[in-house]
């Protein structure tokens, strides 16, 4: 019996054993936690516009990863104090990304990003930063100005209208791209600019589009995220571009391509350096070479001819032989800004506050 029962406890000893080793098996092979990501859109991502466009991007982060990661969406966050509650609720939650998808969010990322080191926070169209605070953009100016190129030669009128959202430096270098690419095709081209003072907000954008289109606009675009400026062109039979996204659902007719962004390519490539520990605070700033903008769409309406003059240009933004802003350019008053063979900085890019030759508008709504 003793011999029988020496065997019974090693016969249980080797069993506890394997299943020790089962158990410590399966715990390795487990996958890892997902990586928490937060992204506050001030918007819907059901708008058509600046938030669609980002919530595209993300859902393309989410097909890449999988379980991967676990993505949390809050929406329809204010630019202002409110947003601070929320990046922080956030963060505490234990979020190890949160993306602020707004320029106004900035600040507010900027002090809850300060309380919570080890937490990486991306605002998007900021420039702001801190060793935990990324900002990434797009050089959608390149696109408005390919835009340009593609209107300037659609036009019978010879006058585009610009809806304004707000007048920063963004928007301001996207108004003067525009019509730098239209007057390097029809120099007497004239861009009217007429200001919302709001980024979304559809009753003014449909007032803003009738009134430019009664004074002599037949290409009209945006720097607003609804669709109801490419409803009006539809309805008036005058031209359009989509921003953000494509508006071609509202204007089929109207629509002759679309100023977009891939936000994919941004949150696709930050997730892996997140993941990898080689993600830096260094700004992102992609252009058309990158991918990160273009002009999609291009109707199938629009002249053979005129798609292969835009196309070129395309080619020279993406080799570096052009850049918009290089001299000799002028302003609104005729005053020389730019000399001849120079290009403007970033930085200076991002501080203009002046229109170019060629546009007619108040630099205040």
């Amino acid at each position: 019996m003793l011999k029988i029962y020496h065997g019974a406890l090693r016969h249980t000893a080797l069993a506890l054993l394997a299943l020790q080793c089962l158990v410590t098996s399966v715990e390795s092979d487990a996958a890892p936690a997902p990586l928490d990501i937060s992204v506050v859109y001030f918007g819907n991502p059901g708008d058509g516009g600046w938030t669609h466009s980002h919530e595209v991007g993300i859902a393309a982060a989410e097909k890449q990863y999988g379980n991967q990661i676990k993505v949390t969406r809050v929406e329809n966050v204010p630019e202002s104090a409110d947003a601070s509650r929320v990046f922080r609720n956030r963060a505490s939650q234990g979020d190890k990304v949160i993306i602020g998808t707004a320029f106004g969010y900035m600040n507010p990322m900027l002090q809850v990003a300060r309380d919570y080191p080890d937490t990486v926070f991306l605002n998007s169209s900021g420039y702001k930063s801190a060793p935990n605070l990324g900002t990434y953009n797009g050089r959608v100016y390149e696109a408005e100005y390919l835009a340009g190129v593609l209107a300037g030669q659609m036009s019978k009128s010879h006058v585009l209208g610009f809806i304004g959202s707000m007048p920063i430096p963004e928007v301001v270098r996207n108004i003067n791209a525009f019509a730098l690419g239209a007057r390097s095709v029809a120099p007497n081209t004239v861009v009217k600019v007429l200001w919302i003072n709001s980024w979304w907000d559809p009753g003014k954008e449909k007032q803003a589009a009738e009134t430019l289109i009664g004074l002599g606009a037949d290409v009209l675009t945006q720097n607003t995220d609804s669709t109801a400026m490419m409803s009006v062109a539809e309805d008036h039979k005058v031209y359009a571009f989509g921003f953000d996204s494509d508006m071609s659902k509202w204007g089929p007719k109207a629509q002759i391509g679309s100023i977009e962004y891939n936000w994919g390519l941004y949150y696709v490539k930050v997730i892996d350096e997140i993941q990898h520990n080689t993600w830096t605070n260094k700004p992102v700033y992609w252009g058309v070479k990158e991918g990160m903008v273009d002009l999609t769409h291009v109707s199938a309406s629009v002249p053979e001819q005129v798609q292969q003059v835009t196309r070129d240009a395309r080619e020279s933004l993406k080799s570096g032989r052009l850049a918009p802003f290089t001299g000799p350019i002028k302003d609104d008053t005729g005053k020389i800004r730019i000399e001849a063979g120079k290009s403007l900085s970033d930085d200076q890019l991002g501080s203009m506050n002046w229109f170019v030759d060629g546009v007619q508008g108040k630099l205040a709504p």
